[in-house]
């Protein structure tokens, strides 16, 4: 008997869903995919031009140096040795010592694109022949990333969100998307004077935006998982985290977690977070995470494209080096001390602006305690003394001149601590008007040579001294040993780099910080370190850190003897990064550790 059409039909269609098979039916129009969705990135490097190998040749009266092509004659005063590029390309400063046969200096590098400073990274140079020596410069490199997540959104409309893992110049600020043929503009809805736009080629599949304030635009392509290094925690894709003891080096010596009592779980949990946190809107933006405990590395983990030898932008971190080096200075019999009088140093800068009786009372120590008393408030952008307002007047190149010039605003001395990163920078000053040493001189010498610190970049004043207010560039592993350096007393490897009385002089509280968020209370700080009280476990663990914008943390936890260093990308985000030392280590860390401390294994 025949079938029907209508039943055929019907059994065709019982056939095709028993065996799986697809049937493809009429549908509706679905609108267009619209060609911007997705993830954008760029990656560009702006120099700088003269780095690699340095070469020194002594063989003729007239010495020759040449880097990067150029070759160009240099000066040479018994020891000291000094060359410069042209236009202002580079410039070395060294001193050669006989017994070694080895010339040990600084690379002086110009201001970027991206990078504002001039930067100083030390240089060691190998005899190679008879008067010839070589080494290899390594200048920070002046470079920029962003990325650009484009989502749709109900309604048809399209946002994007902009990350910058350098400098965090967006904030992850949430921008609309207009396209007009080829033209595309980004404005911020929260702020319609925040916006810029580009072009969008079809052809290529490329994206032109102008990021960067008087440059041009840069070229995005697409991005995916495996090739957006700086906007995920870790690129390719790692499902689950498994620990993995460091590797030794740098002085560090390593164990495991387990070794020195540290339960594993806890820190595996953390680390969770931070490698699955959403990235265009993350709350974790951590760039490494290091732990050292009775002296050991236990813990080395890094994100967001970064590796131990890259260094990382410490911030205000590194405010607490310049105390540091007025101990060793103090140490090394130099006439520096808390109660020396801070204008005495300096009286080729004489006569001082504002001058008056409380100004000839200011000290290191109130100096080093942030209780100058001078007119001087990071959080206050009215506020003369300002970091911004100091660094963005060309009024007075001498950055130390300007902050004794300023008028006074309390008592030196006091014990309300404000704000002021041009005291710390001063309390170098001291240090150099009183050893009359080049400060990147004095800290490679004293410091990073006795911490075996790998590469490291000093920014650079206007004047060409270093800037001690922030800014420093330091490996992870090398920021940790300040840390180690302290809890342990001064020593650093059985070699002593500060008196035991000055670190105790340091992480003693002086002065008190009012609470700088709604979820802190009143801290106190000593000589450049902030000290704390952390809870966890039912105890009250007294803390002390050095701390920098974007979250840039060195934390000290004597009852535990353990080191704890993060490093972030949240710049400008205080209450963002702010969080980590306060909750994070209580809530993490130290559960992980206070049941098994006291002891090494």
């Amino acid at each position: 008997m025949a079938l029907s059409r209508k039943t055929r039909v019907r059994l065709l269609l019982i056939t095709l869903l028993l065996t799986g098979s697809t049937v493809l039916l009429p549908q509706a129009a679905t609108p267009s995919r619209n060609p911007l969705v997705g993830l954008w990135g760029t990656d560009q490097s702006f120099g700088p031009l003269a780095g690699g190998t340095l070469t020194i040749d002594g063989r003729q009266a007239q010495w020759r140096a040449s880097i990067a092509g150029f070759e160009v004659s240099m000066e040479h005063n018994g020891k000291e040795l000094r060359f410069s590029l042209p236009d202002n390309l580079g410039e070395f400063r060294g001193q050669l010592d006989l017994t070694l046969n080895t010339i040990t200096g600084q690379w002086i590098q110009p201001a970027g694109v991206v990078n504002n400073n001039r930067y100083a990274t030390p240089v060691r140079l190998n005899a190679v022949d008879k008067s010839v020596w070589t080494g290899v410069v390594l200048p920070l490199n002046d470079r920029a990333s962003f990325y650009v997540s484009i989502k749709p959104e109900p309604g048809g409309t399209v946002t994007a969100i902009i990350i910058n893992p350098e400098f965090n110049l967006f904030r992850r600020r949430s921008y609309g998307v207009i396209v007009n043929g080829s033209n595309v503009t980004f404005t911020n809805s929260q702020n319609p004077q925040d916006h810029f736009s580009g072009t969008y080629d079809k052809t290529s599949d490329h994206l032109s935006l102008g990021v960067l304030d008087s440059y041009p635009p840069m070229l995005f392509s697409r991005r995916d998982r495996g090739d957006a290094l700086g906007f995920y925690a870790r690129t390719p894709d790692v499902s689950k985290y498994t620990y993995t003891e460091p590797i030794p080096g740098d002085g560090w010596t390593t164990a495991t977690l387990a070794d020195v009592g540290i339960s594993e779980k806890s820190i595996a949990a953390l680390i969770g977070k931070i490698l699955n946190a959403d990235p265009t809107n993350n709350p974790l933006d951590i760039d490494s995470l290091l732990i050292a405990r009775h002296g050991k590395l236990v813990l080395e983990e890094y994100f967001h494209g970064f590796d131990k030898d890259r260094p990382h932008d410490m911030r205000s971190a590194s405010k607490t080096f310049a105390p540091i080096l007025a101990g060793i200075a103090h140490d090394h019999g130099f006439d520096l001390g808390p109660s020396s009088p801070v204008f005495s140093l300096f009286p080729r800068d004489k006569p001082f602006a504002h001058w008056g009786a409380r100004k000839g009372d200011v000290t290191l120590k109130a100096l080093m305690t942030m209780t100058s008393g001078f007119a001087c408030d990071d959080n206050n952008d009215a506020s003369p003394g300002n970091e911004g307002n100091m660094q963005n007047q060309t009024a007075q190149p001498d950055w130390y001149k300007y902050t004794l010039d300023l008028p006074m605003a309390a008592e030196p001395g006091g014990k309300h601590a404000v704000y002021c990163s041009a005291d710390l920078n001063l309390v170098g000053g001291a240090v150099a008007q009183a050893t009359h040493t080049w400060l990147p001189d004095f800290f490679e010498r004293y410091l990073a040579r006795p911490l075996q610190f790998g590469i490291y970049h000093l920014n650079l004043m206007p004047t060409g001294e270093a800037y001690m207010g922030g800014g420093l560039y330091l490996r992870p592993r090398d920021e940790l040993k300040i840390g180690q350096l302290y809890l342990s007393g001064g020593i650093w490897n059985g070699t002593r780099v500060v008196s035991n009385k000055w670190v105790q002089q340091s992480t003693t509280a002086y002065s008190i910080f009012d609470s700088q968020t709604d979820y802190d209370a009143p801290h106190e700080y000593g000589f450049g370190w902030h000290i704390n009280l952390l809870r966890a476990d039912n105890r009250v663990f007294r803390v002390y850190s050095a701390g920098g914008n974007g979250g840039q943390i060195v934390m000290v936890i004597p009852d535990l003897d353990v080191v704890i260093g993060f490093n972030g990308g949240s710049y400008g985000e205080f209450k963002k990064w702010y969080r980590w030392g306060l909750e994070l280590v209580p809530e993490y860390i130290i559960p992980a550790l206070s049941r098994n401390e006291g002891h090494n294994p």
